[in-house]
C-alpha cells in the first residue's frame, strides 16, 4: 500500500491525529519510517509529534512506539531528493527514551538498510523488473551519500532470503550498504582534533568522524579485557562516569561545544580480536552500552583500525591501499566491514566503507497522535 496523504490534511478523531507510518526493523534497530510531508514542517511541532509517536519521555515508551529501549526509540524521514545525483534524502532522528529530546546530529546506519525498501514501496524509486534495485541516498545529517542495493523481484522490494545478521532472529534478503563520502560529514574533519591520538583524563584516544562521531579509547587503558557484556559495563558506573567526562571534553576539543545534551560524540571501547583485522568493540550509545553494535560506528572502527597511528590500528595489517575485510566483534556477534584505501600524497586514505544489513516491514498503518501535541 503506498499512502498519498499529506501533512495539510489530517484526520482527526476523538482528539487525536492521525498519520501514516511505517514501522521498520532496519538492521538491529526499530522504529518508524515517515515521508516528511507526513510530518509538520515546523521544526518544534515535527519533534513533539515525535516525541508523541514513541512515547516520550516514559522509560518504557508504553504510550507509543518505542520500546524502552535507544535502540527501539529510533526515526527515519525520507523525501524525494533535489540533488540530481541522489534519488532520496533520509534525515535520521534519535528520540530520547527518558527526556523530551529529539537529536537530529548523527546518523543510524542500521535504520538506514530500510530507508532503500521503504523509498521504493512508496514510490521515490522505480524498481522495473530489475533483481537488485540501487536506491542513492543522501544523509541529511551527515551530508553523505550512501547507495543501498536492495532485493527486488518484478515490481516489490523483497524482504524474504537466507542472510542473517547476528542481533537479529532469523534471516531475511540481504541489503547492501555502500558508504562513498562519510568521512568528516559532521565535523569537516576525519580526525577532528587535528591528532590521531589526544590525551583526556589521563587516557589516550582517538576522536574519529568516519560514517559517526566517535572518541575511540583502548580497553587496557581502564583496566578491562575489551570483550566484556553491556550489562557488566552499565553496571560500572565509575566506568560509564569517566566514559561521560571523556566524552563530554573530547566533543569540545572536536568542535561540537557542549556535548551534554547530545548524542554524540558515542564513546566506544576497542581491543585486539583474535586474528588480525578483527577488533572487538564495546559501543556506547552514549551511557549505555549497545547490546550489538551500531553500523556506523562498525565503519569508524574499522577506518581507525587500518589508519596508522590511532589507539585501534592493528599492527599486524599493512597499511596499503586495496579493499581489506575488518570483522567488528560486538556483544550479539560480528559485524563484517569492506573498506577501500588508497594511496594519496603519501598517506593511506578511505574511499569508501561497504556491509550488508538486513530489513523487513513490520507494520503499515495510522499513527494516532494526542491532540494536545498539536495545540499545547
Amino acid at each position: 500500500m503506498q499512502f498519498t496523504e499529506l501533512w495539510i490534511a489530517p484526520i482527526m478523531c476523538s482528539m487525536t491525529t492521525s498519520i501514516p507510518c511505517v514501522l521498520m526493523r532496519g538492521g538491529t534497530s526499530r522504529g518508524p519510517f515517515f515521508l516528511s510531508d507526513w510530518l509538520p514542517a515546523d521544526l518544534a511541532l515535527r519533534d513533539r509529534t515525535l516525541l508523541a509517536a514513541l512515547g516520550s519521555p516514559n522509560e518504557l515508551q508504553v504510550d507509543g512506539l518505542g520500546g524502552g529501549n535507544s535502540l527501539t526509540s529510533k526515526v527515519a524521514i525520507v523525501s524525494r531528493s533535489t540533488r540530481p545525483e541522489c534519488d532520496v534524502d533520509y534525515l535520521f532522528a534519535q528520540v530520547s527514551v527518558d527526556e523530551a529530546r529529539v537529536d537530529t546530529r548523527p546518523n543510524c546506519g542500521n535504520m538506514l538498510a530500510g530507508v532503500g525498501p521503504f523509498a521504493i514501496e512508496q514510490g521515490l524509486v522505480a524498481v522495473a523488473g530489475q533483481n537488485t534495485t540501487r536506491v542513492r541516498v543522501f544523509n541529511v545529517n551527515t551530508q553523505a551519500r550512501i547507495d543501498v542495493k536492495v532485493s527486488t523481484a518484478g515490481d516489490h522490494v523483497q524482504y524474504e532470503g537466507d542472510v542473517h545478521i547476528d542481533g537479529v532472529p532469523g534471516t531475511a534478503a540481504p541489503v547492501l550498504l555502500d558508504f562513498l563520502d562519510a568521512w568528516g560529514g559532521v565535523t569537516g574533519h576525519l580526525f577532528p582534533t587535528g591528532n590521531r591520538i589526544d590525551t583526556i583524563d589521563g587516557i589516550n584516544v582517538t576522536c574519529i568522524d568516519a560514517a559517526q562521531v566517535m572518541v575511540i579509547v583502548h580497553a587496557h587503558q581502564l583496566g578491562l579485557r575489551g570483550d566484556e557484556p553491556p550489562a557488566e559495563l552499565d553496571a560500572d558506573t565509575k566506568l560509564t562516569a569517566r566514559l561521560e567526562t571523556i566524552r563530554l571534553e573530547a566533543g569540545r576539543r572536536m568542535g561540537l561545544g557542549d556535548v551534554t545534551d547530545s548524542v554524540l560524540p558515542k564513546p566506544v571501547i576497542v581491543a585486539p580480536g583474535p586474528t588480525a583485522g578483527t577488533v572487538y568493540s564495546r559501543y556506547f550509545t552514549p551511557k549505555r552500552c549497545h547490546r550489538s553494535h551500531a553500523v556506523t560506528g562498525a565503519i569508524g572502527v574499522a577506518a581507525a583500525l587500518l589508519l596508522p597511528h590511532t589507539v585501534a590500528t592493528d599492527a599486524r595489517i599493512e597499511a596499503a591501499a586495496g579493499t581489506r575485510r575488518v570483522t567488528v566483534l560486538h556483544p550479539a556477534g560480528s559485524i563484517h566491514v569492506d573498506v577501500e584505501l588508497a594511496s594519496k600524497g603519501g598517506e593511506i586514505a578511505l574511499v569508501q566503507a561497504s556491509l550488508v544489513r538486513t530489513a523487513r516491514k513490520i507494520f503499515e498503518g495510522k499513527l494516532f497522535v494526542p491532540d494536545h501535541v498539536f495545540h499545547p
